[in-house]
């Protein structure tokens, strides 16, 4: 059986450095929910405010614990997509490194924007969430893009 080499592109620091963006603003993420959660009094370990709580609650409380949630929202959806993100950019950078290490810095610019969107006290219900959005089409064309070289590589 024959061994495949793989050649790591010259310019493959910057898809690792990319890469190394994500744990840094999965930390960001992190520390913006507590003030939410001091705010909404939302006590440890419950997760999100529940629909009950913010029935029950005065209008300036539910405002508190819908931002709330949204920022643990923000930064779920986050968690949910970063592994698929950086398995893809990983692979995709070895064909195409400093296109793909454009795209996961957009990625990340998109998420910080999608993140501070969601919690936007002028906007309604969340819609603020929306000037981001475009993380999905980036990490579509990384899914993509890995997906082609896995094919090339099956190919050889």
């Amino acid at each position: 059986m024959a061994m495949a080499t793989i050649t790591v592109p010259k310019d493959y620091g910057y898809v690792l450095l990319s890469a190394a963006l994500t744990p840094l603003l999965a930390s960001w993420l992190s520390f913006r929910v507590p003030p939410y959660r001091s705010r909404a009094k939302v006590a440890m370990p419950q997760v999100y405010a529940e629909h009950s709580q913010i029935a029950a609650a005065e209008p300036a409380q539910q405002k508190a614990m819908y931002l709330y949630n949204c920022a643990q929202r923000a930064h779920g959806n986050f968690v949910e997509n970063q592994p698929s993100l950086l398995i893809s950019l990983l692979i995709a950078g070895l064909r195409w490194p400093l296109v793909s290490a454009g795209l996961g810095a957009a990625w990340s610019v998109s998420r910080v924007l999608y993140s501070v969107g969601y919690t936007d006290e002028t906007k309604e219900r969340g819609s603020g969430r929306y000037v981001g959005l475009w993380w999905i089409p980036v990490q579509s064309v990384l899914f993509l893009m890995a997906a082609w070289v896995g094919g090339e590589f099956a190919l050889q």
